[in-house]
């Protein structure tokens, strides 16, 4: 499998989820976001999951939109505000209503875990995340994909940019799930990640 195979949809939702990620994030985060989804989307095609891949596509682009002071919520996890804010642009895309709840459920999960069976976008994004910013489980895409991954959408200074924001939210919301990750160390595993190394 090489970038080229994964598929990108091509759609208005598609394209406005992509412009409102360039609008609103930092170029490190942009790429993070992207690349989030060609993990989730190769790793769909290796485990042989049906997904909806527009949903995937969209979800993976604003599942940090939620860290963005435009939509950052002082009460609310990163994640959970990021879903109200796929739920609202899934709408003005007009997506059924079950639709626009499931891609919520996607961002949401990408912090909490799920099951593949219930939720593969949600379990495909986070399985995707945990590579891109924790490292966890390099082993499961080939090293010359993952090398391509990076030379097309570099890394930049993801890993300061990400330590912050994260910090930030611990900071604010000390219940968090952001909080938690700053307490078992996830400045350290940006810093170690493999992907740095590509």
């Amino acid at each position: 499998m090489r970038l080229a195979d994964i598929p990108v949809p091509e759609t208005a939702a598609a394209a406005a989820a992509h412009e409102v990620l360039t609008h609103y994030s930092a170029p490190a985060l942009v790429n993070h976001c992207v690349r989030s989804y060609l993990l989730a989307a190769s790793l769909a095609v290796s485990e042989q999951l049906e997904v909806d891949v527009e949903l995937l596509y969209v979800a993976s682009l604003l599942h940090d939109i939620g860290l963005e002071p435009a939509f950052d919520s002082h009460t609310l996890p990163f994640e959970d505000a990021g879903g109200h804010v796929a739920w609202v642009f899934a709408a003005g895309a007009g997506w059924p209503t079950a639709r626009r709840e499931h891609a919520a459920q996607v961002i949401i999960a990408h912090m909490r875990g799920t099951d593949p069976a219930v939720n593969p976008e949600g379990y495909l994004l986070d399985v995707a995340t945990g590579l891109d910013i924790s490292g966890r489980n390099a082993d499961r895409w080939p090293t010359d994909l993952l090398a391509e991954f990076v030379a097309a959408h570099p890394r930049l200074d993801l890993a300061e940019r990400f330590t912050a924001c994260f910090r930030d939210q611990a900071e604010r919301k000390p219940d968090s799930t952001a909080a938690a990750a700053v307490r078992s160390g996830i400045a350290d595993r940006l810093a170690a990640n493999p992907l740095e190394e590509l």
